[in-house]
């Protein structure tokens, strides 16, 4: 039986997965496949044979990184082949950009202090 609260997690999976860039990148096994794609456009099977784990949940990630637009999927073929599309993460990109100018300035702010205080 499902309760109440299996019903809401089970439904914010999904819907965490479906165009939410930051959802796609938390997992290690997605942001490896993405490392994967950096550099050219590679078949399914490829990147399958990179994991520990089973052909049919690499292909899982797959899905939801195609969902958030992190990546496009071609047939060639019999052949699948995924390419990243690097763009979707300007959104990462400026999140921690702000984050980074907090650091920056702490770090400005603890360099000034170590000077002052030998």
């Amino acid at each position: 039986m499902l309760t109440y609260c299996g019903l809401l997690r089970s439904r914010t999976r999904k819907s965490a997965g479906q165009g939410d860039v930051f959802y796609a990148i938390a997992d290690p096994t997605r942001r490896r496949l993405l490392d994967l794609l950096a550099h050219s456009e590679r078949p399914v099977n490829y990147l399958a044979e990179r994991f520990s784990i089973s052909r049919p949940a690499v292909s899982q990630h797959l899905r939801i990184l195609r969902n958030t637009g992190l990546v496009t999927v071609r047939q060639n073929g019999r052949e699948q082949r995924y390419r990243l599309r690097a763009l979707q993460l300007r959104k990462v990109h400026e999140w921690v950009a702000e984050y980074q100018q907090f650091w920056s300035e702490k770090l400005l702010t603890l360099g000034e202090h170590l000077r002052r205080d030998p």
